[in-house]
Parts: C-alpha cells; sequence; structure tokens
C-alpha cells in the first residue's frame, strides 16, 4: 500500500525544494502541485484568457492536457499539450497567474483526479495550499510549512538574482503578501493548516536544517 505524504504551506515557503529533497532521501515520489496550476495558469495567459470563472476557462480546460512525467534522475517534469514547460513556469508572473487560477473551481476540480492517481500508485511526498485539507485528506503524514513572508522574500529574492532576473526585494515581498492574501481568502479551498498536522516554521533554520527537520517529522510519524 502506497504512503501519501501532505505538505501544505504559503508561496515562498521553500515546499518545492524542501519536499524535492525529502522525497529522493526517502525513495518517494516529489509532486509539485502547484506547477499543475502554474501550467494552467500559463495556458490561460497564452490564449490572454483571466483567471477567474468563466465559459472561456471552461474551455480551456476542455482543449488542454496537462500532464506530469518524471526524468530518468526522479525529477518532475510538467507538460502542457506534450510540451514541456517546467522552466517557462518558474517566473513571478507565473507564479501569480498560479494564485489567481487556482482559485476557480474549475480548475481545481480538473486537477484533483490527476493528483490522487499519482498518490495511490505511488509513495509520495506531494506539496502544495490545499493537500491536506482537499486533495488527500487521509495522508498519512500531514505537514504545514511556513516562515515569515520577509524570509519567504529574501530567499525568493536571492533565488531570482542567482538566475540572473532583473528583480526588487520590495516588489518580491509585496507579490508573497498578496499572494498570502489571495490564498487564504479564496472561496474555494482556501489555505490553511490541515486537521492533525504538524506545524513546521522554517524562518530561523536554513535550507539543509528545513530538510532534515521534515525528514525527521515524516520518519516519526510513519
Amino acid at each position: 500500500m502506497s504512503v501519501a505524504i501532505a505538505l501544505d504551506g504559503p508561496a515562498g515557503a521553500g515546499k518545492s525544494s524542501i519536499a524535492k529533497r525529502a522525497a529522493k532521501a526517502l525513495d518517494f515520489i516529489y509532486v509539485d502541485t502547484g506547477a499543475l496550476y502554474r501550467t494552467i495558469g500559463l495556458a490561460a495567459t497564452r490564449k490572454g484568457i483571466e483567471p477567474k470563472p468563466s465559459a472561456e476557462v471552461e474551455k480551456l480546460l476542455s482543449e488542454i492536457t496537462v500532464d506530469l512525467t518524471f526524468n530518468e534522475k526522479g525529477e518532475q517534469i510538467v507538460l502542457l499539450d506534450g510540451e514541456d514547460v517546467s522552466g517557462l513556469i518558474r517566473t513571478p508572473e507565473a507564479s501569480m497567474m498560479a494564485s489567481k487560477i487556482s482559485a476557480v473551481p474549475s480548475v481545481r476540480a480538473y486537477l484533483l483526479d490527476l493528483q490522487r492517481n499519482m498518490a495511490k500508485s505511488h509513495n509520495v511526498i506531494m506539496d502544495g495550499r490545499d493537500i491536506g485539507t482537499v486533495v488527500l485528506p487521509d495522508a498519512k503524514v500531514k505537514i504545514f510549512l511556513t516562515a515569515s513572508p520577509e524570509a519567504r522574500a529574501q530567499r525568493r529574492y536571492k533565488e531570482l538574482c542567482e538566475k540572473g532576473m532583473d528583480v526588487k526585494y520590495d516588489d518580491i515581498l509585496n507579490d508573497v503578501i498578496t499572494r498570502d492574501y489571495n490564498d487564504t481568502h479564496r472561496e474555494t479551498a482556501p489555505l490553511r493548516p490541515a486537521e492533525g498536522c504538524v506545524m513546521v516554521d522554517t524562518t530561523e533554520l536554513d535550507f539543509e536544517q528545513s530538510v532534515e527537520k521534515i525528514i525527521s517529522v515524516i520518519k516519526e510519524n510513519i
């Protein structure tokens, strides 16, 4: 029987990087659900569709195909109509679009089965905003990973600067705060800690310490 680990938390908490490293250490499959929403957001952007409930979004969902696959290293690759968009969806603009498109009920319903089927067939660490509350409410371990907005913005700023992108810390902090508000106030599956979850705050932890903490929590609970 497969084991599912749900890892939720706000934007910029380091969920993806930490979950990816923990999954490798535990020989689990890592599933980045945020990438799925970013991908649908990218599809909407390409077609000039506003990320809100509408007939246009419904039509878009009926016309596109979103898939997850893994390369020989076990790294997740996201496909939009067969195109590898894994790199294209890692921009601040894609992040904000994901926040908006994820508030659309039909988009969440569209991706729900894909996410649950992954958990049925593999041992997974799945990260997102509503994994423990909606997608995998029966997950073996539920973790809510967070950090202060300032710490999250600083980490994101450093990451984007290292990629050679021209960004400003204040802009990223404002994006983080806006994203937090959008995620916690949306009508459909708002961001909140799942019942029975383990709270982990990484504000004062570096990356390696955060990974060790998450692995420790998982091992203690399985």
